[in-house]
């Protein structure tokens, strides 16, 4: 699921490194949004946390709990999720709530430096002020892990991090959320979830040569993610053609089985393993009621 996102910080390097352009201080990134701090709730957090991927990712197998997160290996390098417990200096203990909102909804470090977009701020710019609330008052319960992260494992010139700023002025694309009036609240609750916490479209999406997302929001697989393998088309029609109705849909999220009796391989398994299959029916049933739906018009 994570490889195809780690193309876009790549592609902006290499271009970056061919044109030799200057990169102007903290261009292009947005200014901090100066969101007011305000209490949050731990256990939506902590489900939030869930759905959204930040366990998965940020914890490697057999660790603590978002000490770190285990290598997410492509050809251009292995790319390793921080510790974000509320460990100083070895995680965000020392951060405020205006720099966790600006790390998550926009992808800039306290530091001021873009973060590669393995990390999905993309999706994540769609969540609301309490949505990230609950996150940062879930994240503050969590036990410190003093132990640091591993670093990338990321050769030149992957790893000039300053590149990225040059891929985001062209080909960066923060999802915004609107709600259609002309639908039901399940249908806007499942494309809030699939488009934000979800983040479906970072696999699902088909990115271009440099790894730009779509102009328009298409959901219809990627022949070429960057581990080499690929992702299907979950579009209404093509879950349709594959056996999928409405509860068999829920049924594979929620457990990692297939309509016809496979079962889900790859990042796909891993997203049912440590995401899906703790979510609410409800939530599951929002979701796919909007992909069945999204070419059905």
């Amino acid at each position: 699921m994570k490889m195809n996102r780690i193309a876009i910080g790549l592609a902006a390097v290499l271009t970056l490194a061919a044109t030799g352009l200057v990169v102007i201080e903290n261009w292009p990134l947005p200014a901090p949004s100066n969101v007011p701090e305000m209490v949050g709730d731990a256990k939506r957090g902590a489900y939030l946390a869930r759905l959204a991927g930040c366990i998965t990712c940020h914890t490697a197998p057999g660790a603590a709990p978002l000490s770190g997160g285990a290598a997410l290996v492509s050809k251009f390098g292995s790319f390793y999720a921080p510790n974000i417990t509320p460990a100083p200096g070895a995680g965000i203990g020392a951060w405020t709530f205006a720099q966790f909102e600006r790390a998550v909804r926009q992808g800039v470090s306290p530091d001021g430096d873009p973060y590669y977009p393995a990390f999905p701020y993309e999706f994540y710019a769609s969540l609301t002020d309490r949505d990230v609330a609950d996150l940062w008052t879930a994240i503050q319960q969590t036990p410190p892990v003093l132990e640091e992260a591993t670093d990338h494992q990321v050769g030149f010139p992957f790893n000039i991090r300053s590149g990225i700023r040059l891929w985001r002025t062209f080909f960066e694309r923060p999802v915004e959320y609107r709600p259609d009036t002309a639908e039901s609240d399940s249908w806007n609750r499942g494309r809030y979830l699939v488009w934000g916490p979800a983040h479906c479209a970072a696999c699902h999406a088909p990115r271009n040569m440099i790894g730009g997302l779509p102009q328009s929001q298409e959901l219809t697989g990627d022949p070429a993610m960057q581990d080499g393998g690929t992702s299907p088309s979950i579009t209404g029609r093509a879950l349709t053609a594959r056996g999928y109705t409405l509860p068999a849909l829920v049924q594979s999220l929620r457990t990692g089985v297939t309509p016809d009796g496979d079962v889900f391989g790859g990042s796909m398994a891993e997203v049912v393993h440590g995401s899906t299959k703790f979510l609410l029916n409800e939530h599951l049933e929002d979701m796919a009621t909007y992909l069945l739906d999204l070419d059905a018009r």
